[in-house]
């Protein structure tokens, strides 16, 4: 970022509410959104009664959407820790029941899972070292150079989540969700993140 030009933000980090509500979305059996993979390491959940089923996506897509982009989705009435998630997970106080039970004895197990992810991130990810802002930097030059002129601001929130599959997705408007394996290696990665620069800036 240059004072007076254009600015842009990039912040990484495998975050732990996006990662319990994953670890969630695995073992209730949870499709949407569908394009993303599942979590590696987590059986999946059996489905419900399909108009059970169908509460529980509905409410589940609407919490996802206030986990990752919270500014950008807030809640309509005050939200509520869940027991057993320490601080990890919110709930709306009304009309969010069905989601409540269905998620109480998974408790533990999320936030552990969550924990470790989150955990193995750090320990890879060269936090605090400049590593990580040189990727982005690197995209943008090699943006700026394709296009000839600077990059547009921007602001891109990244999740390097433990992905079953390989790639890059979509999981907001201004978030995007990578594999970690995809991440840590620096040539696909720059590959990858590339056309996400491209969109944005």
């Amino acid at each position: 970022m240059n004072a007076g030009g254009p600015e842009w933000v990039v912040r990484e980090e495998a975050g732990l509410p996006v990662l319990v509500m994953l670890y969630l979305r695995q073992v209730l059996g949870i499709r949407s959104p569908e394009e993303l993979p599942h979590l590696r390491g987590i059986p999946s959940g059996l489905p419900r009664t399909e108009e059970a089923q169908a509460v529980l996506e509905r409410q589940w897509r609407a919490v996802w959407a206030m986990t990752v982009e919270p500014q950008a989705h807030p809640s309509p009435v005050p939200l509520d820790l869940v027991d057993g998630f320490d601080m990890l997970i919110a709930l709306p106080t009304q009309g969010y029941d069905e989601l409540r039970s269905a998620i109480a004895p998974f408790g533990e197990d999320a936030v552990d899972y969550a924990r470790h992810a989150h955990d193995r991130y750090r320990a890879t990810a060269h936090v605090g070292t400049g590593t990580s802002y040189r990727a982005y930097a690197s995209a943008i030059a090699q943006h700026e150079r394709h296009v000839g002129r600077r990059a547009h601001s921007f602001e891109l929130n990244v999740q390097v989540l433990p992905l079953a599959q390989r790639g890059v997705w979509w999981i907001g408007s201004l978030t995007i969700a990578v594999t970690d394996s995809l991440r840590g290696d620096v040539v696909a990665f720059d590959a990858a993140i590339g056309p996400v620069i491209a969109d944005i800036a």
